[in-house]
């Protein structure tokens, strides 16, 4: 097997890109990548336009129908759809975001076999269906192995609300997103409670304890482990920590985000994307409304209505928008009728995501749901597809495989095709 198709140590293109360094003294030719992709029969690198992404996970299954593909008729909702400028209409309790409409992309023809929550997540967040012999890692880690660390010291990928649950995959640990669990709380434990010249003497310790085994057990496992307790020191020592606290913001921003820990996740991803972090991972629960969703939605719809506004609102007027891409997606839709509990059922067969910023067109809908919101009526976006589609922006090469360390064959959202009517 030709050495320049293994993961380790580097992939085919930063082989040729680093031997173009080496050799010619550049660090890359111009057009050279694309000459590169061409020759191997690929697409070039993606589209490029998003430095960061915001990746809000609605996690239980988000009914598509009362807020991001409104119906009307026996499937309409418990509130009346409303119009917005871009001449959409959206859910009812999508008040706020009704007047962002021409910063958004709706679409409105996902679909998935996937009807169970664990597995819909997985798929969602990694583009891959859930296996027990292999983790599949998330965008942040695919764009950290082929566009290295966003930051010095900071990680790379950050995850707010939620565990890490294997978001780096078979990439080593370092890849893996830093867990914020609390926004108000921030970056616990982050001070030592030993000076920095006593932790530099135990760290020097450990490396020196450690020098025998790492010689005689040279393993990517080994030498990833030693770069993550590098990573974790470094992160310590960064004077760029202040960008987990959310109390240097001011009080009217953040009861404009909401006072709940998805909008204060929110304001965080903001901040966390003005310090160089490229990839947030914000989540909000509460979406399995079998029961009663008139009520649910009135207290989640609300929250996400209210934080994804002030969100798209912050970005734009620090001028983040435009390289930040807001990806909005939940692991599928609900049923069009109302059962018996008041409430909706799983219904994978077609549900709604949202783009913002990153170059994607605003004021726009992909495909379209049939006139019940039961199945996909033109223009299917698979979630492989959509997750292509969010790699595309960051300019990652969708196509490129990579072997994970069982010399098993994967490229970013299982070799998705991008959706790319969506992109102004």
């Amino acid at each position: 097997m030709n050495l320049t198709h293994q993961l380790d140590p580097i992939s085919r293109r930063a082989f040729c890109e680093r031997w173009a360094k080496a050799a010619l003294g550049v660090a890359v030719l111009p057009g050279a990548s694309e000459k590169l992709w061409a020759a191997e029969g690929v697409a070039g690198p993606g589209f490029g336009k998003a430095k960061n992404v915001i990746f809000l996970q609605m996690i239980g299954g988000m009914t598509h129908i009362d807020t991001l593909d409104p119906k009307e008729g026996e499937t309409q909702g418990p509130k009346t759809p409303i119009s917005t400028k871009a001449g959409f209409q959206l859910g009812g309790t999508m008040t706020n975001l009704a007047n962002h409409a021409d910063k958004i992309t709706l679409i409105r023809s996902m679909t998935s076999k996937t009807g169970v929550h664990a597995s819909g997540q997985y798929l969602i967040r990694a583009g891959y269906e859930q296996r027990g012999t292999i983790k599949h890692p998330n965008i942040g880690a695919w764009a950290q192995h082929f566009k290295g660390p966003s930051h010095p010291t900071l990680p790379s990928s950050v995850c707010v609300n939620r565990q890490p649950q294997n978001g780096n995959g078979f990439f080593p640990a370092s890849y893996s997103p830093l867990p914020i669990l609390d926004p108000d709380a921030g970056l616990q434990y982050a001070e030592s409670d030993a000076s920095a010249a006593v932790m530099a003497k135990r760290l020097a310790l450990l490396n020196q304890l450690d020098a025998g085994f790492r010689e005689r057990f040279k393993t990517a496992s080994v030498e990833n482990y030693t770069q993550f307790y590098e990573k974790t020191a470094n992160i310590m020592s960064s004077t760029d920590l202040e960008a987990f606290q959310l109390g240097d913001e001011p009080d009217a921003l953040r009861d404009k985000y909401g006072r709940n820990k998805f909008g204060q996740g929110c304001i965080l991803a903001r901040r966390l994307v003005e310090k160089g972090i490229r990839y947030i991972e914000v989540t909000s629960g509460g979406w399995d409304m079998h029961n009663n969703i008139e009520e649910e939605l009135e207290e989640r719809g609300t929250e996400l209505d209210v934080a994804l506004s002030a969100l798209l609102e912050d970005l734009q007027s620090r001028g983040l928008l435009e390289t930040t891409l807001v990806v909005l997606c939940s692991e599928f839709g609900r049923g069009p009728k109302i059962n018996g509990n008041g409430g909706r059922d799983h219904h994978p067969k077609v549900f709604s995501t949202l783009l913002a910023g990153g170059g994607v067109k605003g004021g726009f809908v992909h495909g379209s749901s049939d006139k019940q919101g039961y199945a996909v009526a033109e223009g299917l976006v698979t979630v492989q597809d959509f997750l292509t589609t969010v790699g595309w922006s960051l300019g990652l090469p969708v196509n490129e495989e990579v072997l994970s360390p069982s010399k098993r064959p994967f490229t970013v959202g299982d070799s998705g095709k991008p959706v790319m009517d969506v992109f102004a």
